[in-house]
This record gives C-alpha cells, structure tokens and sequence, in this order.
C-alpha cells in the first residue's frame, strides 16, 4: 500500500452551471469513505455555491501572480480562499499555449500560492513533437527547475500533474507504462532538491483519462491519481473514477 493518498482532480474549465453544482455535489457525498482525496475545480464564480462536505474540497483552475491592485479581469490566492478554495491549478498547458504563460511566470503564481496557504497543482508536460523528437525528459526537467531549483521549500507543499499535452482533449493518452515512465522520472528528478519531499509528492495524471482507462493508471507505482477535464462533467462517470482510485 502507497503512502500517498490518491487524488482525484475535476477541471471543469469553462463549463458548468448550477444544476452541475447540485448533481455532483449531491453524488458525492453519498459516496462511502474511505475515498481519495477528491477536488473540485469549477470555474470560480461557481465555488461558493457549492455546499461544504467531507467527500471533497474545492479549487481553482488559475490564479494572478498579484495580490491586489490594478490588473482587470484577475483573482487573487487571498480571494480563492475566501471563496472556499483550498487549491489552484497552475500552469495547465492551455494556460500556456493560449494565454502565453512563461515558466517564469509560472514559477512566480506557484510561490504566491503557497506562501498564501493554497495548494499548487502544478503542470508539466510535452508537445507531441518534442515526444517525436525524444526531448520529453529535457522539456519536463525545464519546467520543472524553473519552479523548485531556486525554491525547494514548494516541493512539500505541492501536488504536480504530468498531462502530455498530445493526449488533452484528443482521446489519446498516454499507456499506464509510458505515464509511469515519466512519473518515476519527475519524482528522481526533484529528489535533487529534497528527497523526502519528492517520496511524498502527488504525482497526478492529466490526459484524457476516463472511467475505462484510469484503473490501469491507477495500478502504477508512482501515478498518485488524475488531473480529469472531459470526464469530470459526467457525474457518473466521474464517481467511478473517486471509487476506483480508492482501491489503488
């Protein structure tokens, strides 16, 4: 039995709506512990609306580098705390493809989320032309020093998510061996920086993972569960996933 708590991660992205709210808040709850750690990333004018319970935590898909001020359209770790957030995804590969998101300023949103008191989880992953061209390791080891090389201290307070960006939305994904593959490498690699902090760091997979392929997932050493976008809209479909993650 793994020490690390599996868990489960819904990103909604820019989906959902209040009767989504009820009907998976409602099938969660009655679910039977124990569960995984199961967190809910709806998009954020939805978080306060979701009622409080035991079954799951609630989180956000993004967040300003800022604090406070004059930057429009933004929302800060102090204002995802008040609204019931305990987490916050950084650095999706859609936030970097489409908003231009540096490893930089990456870096930056994952700090100021830990120093406020939520929990990053933070996202690396490949193109499928760098996999074509064997650059997989070099682009993951990029991404990730530029988070935890200056600031090792993040590493026991973060969860972080590999989600091939070939695999996101395609209906691809990546086989249970060539995700653990990946996996083992990103936990050897931020060992460098703290040891035990890498053994008890959550190592989630995104990736067009559904009810029929996550338990092969699961069943790997070092996939401590998934970042889920597609999937989580389906309430059955992601009950399944909590239920089956429990038992890895």
């Amino acid at each position: 039995m793994r020490q690390r708590k599996p868990l489960v991660v819904a990103n909604w992205k820019m989906n959902g709506n209040l009767g989504l709210v009820q009907q998976m808040s409602e099938a969660l709850s009655v679910l039977k512990q124990p569960l995984p750690e199961i967190l809910i990333c709806p998009p954020v004018i939805l978080l306060t609306d979701f009622p409080k319970h035991q079954n799951y935590k609630l989180g956000a898909q993004n967040m300003s580098e800022q604090q406070c001020g004059a930057f429009t359209g933004e929302i800060s770790a102090d204002m995802l705390l008040a609204a019931g957030a305990s987490h916050v995804i950084i650095g999706h590969s859609e936030r970097r493809a489409l908003y231009g998101e540096s490893d930089s300023l990456i870096s930056q949103k994952v700090k100021v989320a830990v120093d406020a008191g939520l929990t990053p989880i933070f996202c690396v992953g490949e193109t499928l032309q760098q996999r074509e061209e064997e650059k997989t390791l070099e682009v993951l080891a990029r991404q990730l020093d530029a988070v935890y090389a200056a600031q090792p201290y993040l590493l026991a307070h973060s969860v972080v998510s590999y989600e091939p960006v070939w695999a996101i939305g395609t209906g691809r994904t990546a086989t249970p061996q060539q995700a653990q593959d990946v996996h083992q490498f990103i936990r050897q690699h931020l060992a460098q920086y703290d040891a035990q902090a890498a053994g008890l760091l959550r190592i989630i997979y995104g990736g067009s993972v559904t009810a029929t392929n996550c338990q092969a997932l699961f069943a790997e050493a070092d996939i401590d569960g998934a970042l889920i976008g597609g999937a989580s809209l389906k309430v059955a479909d992601f009950s399944a996933i909590c239920t089956m993650a429990k038992d890895s």
